[in-house]
């Protein structure tokens, strides 16, 4: 099987050498002429037989929706556009009919596993229609892991539902990390125990809460056991926020979910003003005291 491949960013490049590795010829298109096998995407979309199979890789958002409206008028009727980036699922409408237009068809594919992607293969999650999943089978069998198709791989649903289903599994993410973080400062706390990573470390066989993401932390520990090395400022993708939207517009409540988003907020305050706030109700109406803001906080002066 021959595909096109637009982006080879982190996630990209490693995804193009994983199929090459399996045996899929790959044609690879990138605004770096360095990492790119053609100068355009009408020269990849010439390299590829028909019926085309182009997987767009390039962040979401305008420069996803320029790349599909681009294709479409590149491609022609029965090729395909799988978008593997990290959509909002209404885009994938939106691309969909906007390739519908010139007959091409279209399959959205979350898709999971980062940087480690190339060693252990990607879960994917995909939207669509089933004969074009099928036509894709090839593809998607090289890039999931190792194993049962089912551990790896889902056919989630319609147009939008792969996209869907990455989104609700970041949304998890999101809550996964803030209990391990939260009971990774616990302990840091906790003047009793001198070996924090060494907790860590144990739990990661034979307990309820082990996973990846815990032989990532224990990992990170391993190399910076105070981590103080990086500062406590944590951006979100997005997805996190739209798994909420949807909590909020299909009635279902998700607690540890939002209060992990706000967390990430949070550490991105120097000086809260929310907290401002509640220091100064406490000392309107009980006279407790306040810690006045420094000459140099940039809070304004004690003066």
């Amino acid at each position: 099987m021959h595909i096109g491949l637009v982006g080879l960013g982190k996630m990209g490049g490693n995804m193009r050498t994983r199929l090459r590795n399996a045996g899929v010829e790959v044609t690879g298109y990138d605004r770096n002429p360095e990492v790119s096998d053609v100068a355009s995407l009408a020269d990849l979309v010439a390299a590829l037989p028909a019926p085309r199979t182009v997987w767009i890789m390039v962040p979401h958002g305008a420069p996803t929706t320029s790349t599909v409206e681009e294709l479409g008028s590149l491609l022609a009727a029965e090729d395909l556009v799988i978008e593997g980036g990290n959509s909002r699922f209404t885009d994938d409408l939106v691309n969909a009919a906007t390739l519908a237009a010139s007959g091409v068809n279209y399959l959205d594919c979350g898709v999971s596993g980062g940087v480690w992607g190339l060693e252990n293969g990607y879960g994917l999650m995909v939207g669509g229609d089933a004969a074009m999943v099928e036509r894709a089978m090839p593809v998607f069998d090289a890039l999931r892991p190792a194993g049962p198709r089912e551990e790896g791989f889902v056919h989630a649903g319609s147009v939008g539902a792969g996209h869907y289903a990455k989104m609700v599994h970041n949304g998890i993410e999101y809550g996964l990390m803030q209990a391990y973080a939260e009971g990774y400062e616990l302990l840091a706390a906790k003047d009793i125990v001198t070996d924090v990573h060494g907790c860590f470390q144990a739990w990661t066989r034979g307990t309820v809460v082990r996973s990846w993401l815990l032989d990532l932390l224990v990992k990170a520990l391993a190399d910076d056991p105070e981590l103080a090395a990086i500062k406590g400022y944590v951006e979100d993708s997005g997805e996190g926020r739209w798994t909420l939207e949807e909590a909020i517009d299909n009635a279902v409540p998700m607690p540890v979910i939002s209060a992990a988003l706000f967390a990430r907020f949070a550490s991105r305050q120097v000086d809260s003003p929310a907290m401002k706030a509640v220091a100064a109700l406490r000392n309107q109406f009980g006279g407790h005291a306040v810690t006045s803001a420094g000459p140099t906080s940039g809070a304004g002066s004690t003066q």
